[in-house]
């Protein structure tokens, strides 16, 4: 048989069985080049003879130092790598935003600002809606831009009397959460005005003294049913139909300060006419000729409830006025403050007339040197006590000045600014 059609199994040189695979390795590194180009030519040269006679990969050699490797065989050493220490306490990216905002909610308003800054996180936490429930911006002139931010916080108690407010641009028109609101004496424009009143659905307590207004903020304050306490003192620029409106949409009101308002007898038409039968305080100064007797009349018959009135400055009432108020028999607080046609002779028996009275405000009706017969007369009734209504006011006179001038209606704000 010819050399080339042998068999690749019977080749004594190139069997797997053979004596090439007793060989030892030092044995086959010592063959001649020649012999390895031998077996390679013949076809069919299986795999692992190929890599039995293939040289060995050559290791590249590290010149080191250190005595591991002084030696002829080369030693790789490998260090142990340093495990971290471990910080004490826990990272501030892995607290929960519950705790979070939770810590945040100790911050006071200047504190919180800054930490909204600190990242974005922490500006969405910082501006969380629990966290703005009440805010008091009292002392802040320029509110323009403060106020629309704090608007869209979700704030439901919001302080800011004597204010300058800018010009609102609010795009939102969801319905605003406030719940009380005190813009007292703030210079703002009726358009900015509506833009926050008209966005109230829930409004307990407001407070608007001194603004202002027109029918369509008064029309507004309609679909608030739930108002309890509405002081419109020294308010101006809403009609009478618009008045009574909203006095008998508004049917919970408990106290109502509606005093030194631009009135007509239209208006105090439509107060006396249209008032909650619930109402208990009721301020109605400053209406020097167009409150009449009438007006009483229809009042008391209509609100049986009241304790604290005022009806200062209503020149036109007479002491013919007194068995009329008698029909109240809760009434605690009666100020008939410079209505002078009230002669002092009816406000010697006040025991038979008004026995529950406990408070009588008549400031320039009677001269301070009558004052102590009057209180022997009646020793259970306090005169000239107050000469400022607290009726529906978010701060009373009395507390101006003081710790608590920063309350509102008998609560402080949380969040409050230091000027």
């Amino acid at each position: 048989m010819p050399k080339r059609s042998m068999p690749l199994q019977d080749r004594p040189c190139l069997s797997l069985q053979g004596p090439l695979s007793s060989q030892s390795k030092g044995t086959i590194k010592r063959k001649s080049r020649g012999s390895l180009s031998e077996g390679l030519d013949i076809e069919c040269t299986p795999t692992e003879l190929i890599q039995q006679w293939s040289p060995g990969h050559k290791h590249q050699c590290i010149n080191s130092k250190g005595k591991e490797n002084c030696g002829e065989q080369f030693v790789l050493f490998k260090r142990s790598r340093r495990r971290k220490e471990s910080v004490s306490g826990i990272s501030w990216d892995h607290l929960p935003d519950e705790l979070l905002l939770r810590i945040l909610f100790c911050l006071p308003l200047q504190d919180l600002l800054r930490a909204s800054v600190v990242c974005k996180r922490w500006h969405r936490l910082a501006f969380d809606e629990s966290l703005w429930h009440s805010v008091d911006l009292g002392g802040l002139t320029h509110m323009g831009s403060a106020l629309q931010q704090v608007l869209t916080t979700g704030v439901r108690r919001l302080r800011c009397p004597r204010a300058f407010i800018e010009k609102l641009h609010i795009t939102d028109t969801s319905t605003l959460p406030m719940v009380q609101m005190d813009l007292s004496s703030s210079i703002v424009s009726t358009s900015a005005l509506e833009v926050i009143v008209c966005r109230c659905r829930l409004l307990e307590c407001l407070s608007l003294e001194g603004l202002q207004l027109s029918d369509t903020i008064v029309s507004a304050l309609a679909q608030n049913p739930s108002l309890l306490q509405l002081n419109l003192s020294g308010c101006s620029g809403f009609s009478a139909a618009a008045l009574g409106h909203m006095l008998k949409s508004c049917s919970r009101i408990d106290q109502l300060n509606i005093s030194w308002c631009s009135f007509d007898n239209d208006h105090v038409k439509s107060v006396v006419g249209n008032v909650s039968s619930s109402v208990t305080q009721l301020n109605l100064g400053g209406y020097r000729e167009s409150l009449g007797l009438d007006d009483v009349k229809v009042l008391v018959e209509r609100c049986p409830s009241i304790t604290t009135l005022d009806l200062s400055d209503s020149t036109q009432l007479m002491a013919d006025c007194f068995p009329v108020l008698s029909q109240l028999k809760h009434l605690v607080h009666l100020s008939l403050s410079r209505c002078y046609h009230i002669h002092l002779a009816a406000l010697t028996d006040l025991k038979k007339t008004l026995p529950k009275l406990h408070m009588l405000d008549v400031f320039g009706l009677v001269h301070d040197s009558h004052l102590p017969t009057m209180k022997k007369e009646s020793p259970l009734v306090s005169f000239n006590s107050k000469p400022f209504s607290s009726v529906a006011r978010p701060t009373p006179a009395s507390l101006i000045g003081c710790s608590s001038e920063g309350t509102m209606w008998n609560r402080k704000c949380r969040l409050r600014l230091k000027v």
